[in-house]
């Protein structure tokens, strides 16, 4: 059976697959509060417990971009989807707060192959004029799962028990895996895509056979012989140290300084989260507008990251602001995080042939979480003793600081050529 414009469902299973991820890591967050009446959790065990994942999550980056290198994103999605989704459910069945850090390990294994496998699947199956608003499809579900997760786990830890919140989002992750599984091919041998839709993928210069310049491969370790790889590097490193600390810190302050139950958490944080959501369209989708009004990929990518950087220092205002105003704060430092993301994700695939843009899009990630994963630890200890504003203080000039090292060591956004050798 042929689908018209079927590269297109496949970008909504990616966007599937995102927003499992993001619900499953949401899941200890909300259930905190529950979770402290029967474990020892203060604010620097929650910040160790991330620590834990994060550390996984990294180390998983910059390995399973390679494994989907490997084994391509059919089976390295498969993997990595029924790992990270059989460690969440073991988070419901644990007895005691060692049982969550190990819990929390294998969950970061898991989910540090997502990205990588979504990122590839991109590279195989849209051309670059798309590849921007495609990223920001798929980069949607991360906010579409963090939106999903308040109201969903407190109706769930209201009906059941906090268990069965890990137990059940848990479970919805097989299912996605038996469907990536019959449906995912490589476009040159999916029995679903039509022949203009292949017509227009080969023309492209992505197709598995054709020999086109972004075609040719890099060893992993001449990688870093790259400034590109570099700029890329400092930028994740900066950026996902704030977005890491506000989705995993988000509920535990509206519960903890503005004094809300689960039932009120999951009446306002999903608020936030749809408006990453939307920083992750309307980001895509400008990029590709502007492309295709003439502008050259270079100046429509660093204008796109230069708008989303100027909305980061909104959440200075956060902690003087009342709660209406403090989520509105929230969501404009959300919305302008996943419009950069957005974009320095698709530069990836802008400035690095097609056969290494899961180690690329692996290495980068892994930065982000090592930079998010010790600045959680550092905030972790700033909240204990001082509060929240000195944190919100430096996440606000992160993404102004990442957009100035793209310029300063990109510098020009175009496909990199082969190393000469002597």
């Amino acid at each position: 059976m042929k689908i018209k414009n079927f590269r297109w469902w496949i970008a909504a299973l990616l966007m599937l697959a995102t927003a499992l991820n993001y619900l499953d890591r949401q899941n200890l967050p909300m259930v905190i509060t529950d979770l402290r009446k029967i474990f020892p959790i203060d604010n620097v065990t929650f910040s160790q417990l991330n620590f834990m994942f994060l550390l996984a999550y990294g180390l998983m980056y910059i390995g399973g971009g390679k494994i989907i290198d490997w084994l391509g994103p059919k089976g390295g999605l498969v993997l990595m989807v029924a790992w990270w989704s059989a460690a969440n459910m073991l988070h419901g069945l644990v007895a005691g707060v060692t049982g969550l850090f190990v819990a929390r390990f294998l969950l970061g294994l898991g989910e540090g192959g997502g990205f990588p496998g979504a990122a590839k699947a991109v590279a195989e199956w849209f051309p670059p004029k798309e590849r921007s608003f495609a990223f920001g499809l798929f980069n949607t579900g991360s906010s579409l799962g963090a939106m999903v997760a308040p109201p969903l786990i407190a109706f769930i830890v209201l009906s059941f028990s906090w268990r069965w919140v890990f137990l059940l989002t848990g479970l919805i992750g097989f299912v996605w895996v038996v469907v990536w599984y019959f449906v995912y091919e490589h476009p040159s041998k999916s029995r679903f895509v039509t022949s203009e839709e292949k017509t227009l993928i080969e023309s492209s210069g992505i197709s598995e056979n054709s020999v086109k310049q972004n075609d040719f491969d890099i060893k992993w370790i001449k990688l870093f012989s790259y400034r590109q790889l570099w700029g890329l590097l400092s930028a994740r490193f900066f950026i996902d140290s704030g977005w890491y600390f506000i989705i995993f810190w988000l509920p535990k302050y509206l519960a903890d300084t503005r004094g809300l139950d689960i039932k009120e958490i999951g009446y306002y944080a999903w608020i936030p989260y749809a408006c990453a959501g939307g920083g992750s369209l309307i980001g895509g989708w400008i990029s590709s507008y502007l492309i295709k009004r003439n502008m050259s990929i270079d100046k429509s990518r660093k204008i796109s990251l230069g708008i989303a950087a100027a909305m980061m220092p909104g959440v200075l205002f956060i902690t003087s602001a009342p709660l209406s105003l403090a989520i509105v704060f929230f969501s404009m430092a959300m919305f302008g995080h996943q419009f950069f993301s957005t974009m320095l994700q698709t530069i990836g695939t802008d400035l690095f042939p097609n056969k290494v843009v899961g180690s690329v899009s692996g290495l980068a990630g892994s930065i982000g979480c090592f930079g998010a994963m010790f600045f959680g630890l550092l905030a972790g200890h700033i909240i204990q003793q001082v509060g929240y504003f000195p944190v919100f203080l430096m996440i606000g000039l992160m993404h102004p600081i990442g957009f100035l090292l793209i310029l300063l060591i990109i510098k020009k956004i175009k496909m990199v050529q082969p190393l000469k050798t002597v």
